[in-house]
């Protein structure tokens, strides 16, 4: 299997095919040039999924060629290969975009688990992308992500729903997205261009129900002091999503159940009927079989609700889809807050994959936000006890020992990286550097925000 296509430039012969035969046996398609400007006319035709770069060479140098990748292929990662006068300039690099360097002499199991990090983000990237190209993908908050079997068998059935101006009942646990697909069906529909209007029947209170679903005429009760259309009426030519249906009070399903069936309302204080045009997609927790047994829910509103329906996965049954999810997820919390999108470790996504989830979809996004903000100490815990595993290798072992003795310095001196620096031994500069290289930038600003509360 081909773990990725390299662009690799260094003007040094021997290093360049000591490296090339390296990455060529390890298993990744390379290639390999001397000259800065041949690999610059390559990088324009090729579709590489890392350029790995000397950062001092004649002519066209590192970079140059880093700035070019960021400005013509910005989903390609460069990796940059310094010598040791050279980390300052590496690590400004960074800043402008460049994926990670290696000081020479670099160790070679180093950069094979430098390159597997940077295609696999770089693969990710392109494929939450291709899933944003799904299902109304050019709103990212309302992609339907995954390639699971059931997420595309929910797709499909989306798909096939969309356009047929029928009722809907979306079936789906606490948490998986519900309202995601009921968008989805809106906006793939031919009432599109209409309004997309949600009632949560759990949370409106019975005594303003009616008004608010079926509006009001000025006097029909205290503190009526005008007309008010209400949500039938306001989601005319478009949907009408009602959501946790199954808590909608008896009385209240009937009342609907007539809306449903004759497509009018009448106001509060008013005997005039008002014809609405508006499709209805209702949402439950489960397909109330036993809420009509026990008498909660009415069966001739579930039969008119039932024309058709789309049963969402739970996270449990699409557990491959939960590594894509999450950096999905943090990608697009990065973006909002402004903070650089951090790689997902394969470890860290093994880990997710054993979760519980019964919050589903809801509560991987809260964590994959809390990791996209550097919040995420449990899972940074965890990871800085990997040094003792004895199935990584020693560069990804040190590394993981040296991110807990950074993060216990910092702790111990409340943030202060100038007090942690001198605690440690090692210059201010020094240590900015590896907590940039070991992602623990946000640990200072935020134990500066607890110093603040």
């Amino acid at each position: 299997m081909n773990r990725g296509r390299i662009l690799l430039i260094d003007d040094d012969r021997d290093l360049l095919k000591a490296a090339t035969d390296w990455l060529t046996v390890s298993g990744f398609s390379v290639e390999a040039f001397h000259r800065p400007e041949e690999a610059f006319t390559a990088l324009l035709r090729a579709e590489p999924d890392v350029v790995v770069t000397d950062v001092r060479m004649p002519g066209i140098d590192g970079m140059t060629l880093l700035n070019s990748t960021v400005r013509q292929k910005r989903d390609v990662p460069v990796v940059l290969i310094t010598a040791h006068g050279d980390v300052g300039l590496a690590v400004q690099a960074m800043k402008q975009g460049a994926e990670d360097f290696l000081e020479k002499p670099y160790d070679a199991d180093r950069l094979l688990s430098v390159l597997d990090k940077a295609v696999e983000k770089r693969r990710m990237k392109r494929e939450i992308v291709r899933l944003q190209g799904l299902v109304g993908g050019s709103e990212k908050e309302d992609a339907i992500v995954g390639d699971s079997p059931p997420i595309r068998d929910l797709r499909n059935r989306v798909a096939t729903l969309a356009d047929v101006d029928i009722d809907v009942l979306v079936i789906g646990e606490t948490g998986t997205g519900k309202e995601l697909v009921a968008r989805a069906l809106h906006r793939l529909s031919r009432r599109a261009d209409g309004p997309f209007v949600a009632i949560n029947c759990g949370a409106l209170p019975e005594a303003i129900f009616e008004s608010e679903v079926f509006g009001h005429v000025k006097g029909a009760f205290t503190g009526a002091i005008a007309d008010r259309e209400g949500k039938f009426e306001h989601a005319a030519g478009g949907t009408l999503f009602l959501d946790e249906i199954e808590s909608m009070p008896l009385g209240l399903q009937a009342k609907i159940l007539r809306v449903l069936q004759e497509r009018v309302v009448e106001r509060l204080g008013e005997n005039r009927l008002r014809s609405v045009d508006v499709r209805i997609v209702a949402a439950a927790k489960s397909d109330l079989t036993a809420d009509i047994a026990a008498g909660r829910f009415r069966e001739d509103l579930f039969y008119r609700l039932a024309t058709a329906d789309v049963r969402i996965p739970s996270l449990r049954q699409r557990r491959d889809d939960i590594g894509l999810l999450f950096g999905h997820f943090a990608s697009l919390a990065a973006h909002r807050y402004g903070r650089p999108v951090r790689a997902v470790p394969a470890r860290r996504i093994e880990q997710l994959r054993q979760q519980e989830w019964r919050g589903n979809v809801r509560e991987l996004k809260a964590q994959a936000e809390r990791f996209a903000l550097g919040l995420d100490e449990p899972a940074a815990t965890v990871r800085d006890a990997s040094f003792k595993d004895d199935t990584l290798a020693l560069p990804e072992r040190l590394a993981a020992y040296e991110a807990l003795v950074i993060r216990e310095a910092l702790e111990r001196n409340d943030g202060n990286t100038a007090r942690a620096a001198a605690s440690l031994g090692v210059p201010l500069r020094t240590l900015t550097e590896k907590m940039s290289r070991r992602g623990l930038a946000g640990l200072r600003k935020r134990r500066q925000d607890r110093g603040q509360d």
